[in-house]
């Protein structure tokens, strides 16, 4: 049986009022599964998902797929893809007892946020959008436990975990195999009517509820302009990401420095890169979110570079209190800002800034801003030269 007291998960008491019905999972009939399985699926809605699938366990040819990723080095420092076994590839040994797996999908794109221009303006930040508002881990777990808790009223106490990118889990596998949607070739989960512009959460459960076809037509056909506008040349292969490459690995899960041959392509992405999702002819389709607490924090959807990099670590700290982005630390995010400013035309105000953090108190930084200031003295020197 499921664990209901495990981390991640929360486990509602049984109501006094609840029906009189199996507490087993094993003790209700087929017909009730089925109409608890359209139950899930209107309550997810009615909680805020745009989408809820449930699939089986069975992820043999995912763990194969991800044997040979781990095999290429490709997941770089991410030891955690790599040090659970088989728990990610096998629910059931993650949580014994897990018979189904309810994934859902909640979009996150803030309405009125300039995406590409944002992109394409060099003295301004750019974050990827998943993180321009509060952490999303919180709110979307809350919602898996209201969904459990309307299960438990329908049928009684049963076995199940939450989790939202908290845990050794396939959640695109899980997702595509619940008919949310398909592989597209920057190995991101895509949807019709949505692109990939979403986050995904799983409910793992004992109840043997009846399963969703998977999602088995892609639709990317002779498109690759995820391959093309990556910056790094990351996506090296049909679905294949090299994180090592990547720009949202290099400013978020690397902790040293940030390779050299990849500084320029950074340009202004200080957290996160959206390019693959943002030019994929999908995207156009993405509904902005209804969600609160997606919506940007602190402007932090147009920022300046220069006044995130004035930032002291109090006001870091502060202003990304209940962020994603607070994970990165104060170091790091001096980095990232110090490689986008490296990479900002030049101007008195972006010397002066990198001039005055040239002795900060910690070397990733100083290495980084060092980087930094010699790219704009050529910059420099180059305007000068054609004046």
């Amino acid at each position: 049986m499921l664990n209901p007291s495990a981390s991640h998960s929360a486990k509602p008491k049984s109501s006094a009022n609840q029906p009189s019905l199996p507490s087993q999972p094993e003790a209700l009939s087929t017909e009730t599964l089925a109409g608890l399985a359209d139950d899930i699926k209107r309550w997810g809605g009615e909680l805020g998902f745009q989408q809820v699938g449930i699939t089986d366990t069975e992820l043999a040819d995912h763990e194969q797929y991800l044997n040979t990723w781990l095999d290429h080095g490709y997941h770089g420092e991410m030891g955690f893809m790599a040090k659970h076994g088989t728990k990610r590839t096998r629910p059931a040994e993650l949580e014994p007892g897990t018979q189904r797996v309810i994934s859902v999908r909640m979009d996150y794109l803030p309405a009125d946020v300039e995406n590409v221009k944002q992109l394409q303006t060099p003295e301004r930040a750019y974050i990827s959008r998943y993180a321009l508002g509060r952490d999303y881990h919180k709110l979307m777990r809350k919602r898996l436990a209201y969904l459990a808790k309307k299960i438990e009223q329908a049928v009684g106490s049963f076995g199940y975990r939450a989790f939202v990118d908290s845990a050794p889990v396939m959640e695109r596998a899980l997702a595509q195999k619940a008919g949310i949607g398909w592989f597209g070739k920057n190995a991101m989960l895509l949807t019709p009517k949505a692109g990939s512009l979403f986050f995904l959460g799983e409910l793992y459960t004992d109840l043997p509820l009846p399963i969703d076809p998977p999602f088995t037509h892609e639709h990317c056909g002779s498109c690759d302009a995820c391959q093309r506008v990556c910056p790094t040349g990351a996506i090296v292969a049909d679905k294949v990401v090299d994180s090592r490459k990547c720009i949202s690995y290099l400013t978020i899960e690397l902790h040293g420095a940030i390779p050299l041959e990849y500084r320029r392509a950074m340009g202004n992405r200080i957290y996160g890169c959206d390019d693959c999702q943002l030019f994929c002819p999908f995207t156009r389709f993405t509904q902005p979110t209804q969600e609160a607490d997606f919506h940007p924090r602190h402007d932090l959807d147009r920022a300046e570079l220069l006044t995130l990099f004035a930032w002291s670590e109090k006001e870091f700290l502060d202003k990304t209190a209940g962020s994603a982005i607070r994970r990165i630390g104060y170091p790091r995010w001096l980095r990232n800002l110090a490689v986008a400013l490296g990479n900002a035309p030049w101007s008195e105000a972006v010397d002066a800034a990198l001039w005055a953090r040239r002795s900060f108190p910690n070397a990733l930084v100083r290495e980084h801003v060092a980087w930094a200031l010699a790219e704009q003295r050529q910059k420099r020197h180059a305007r000068i030269a054609t004046a």
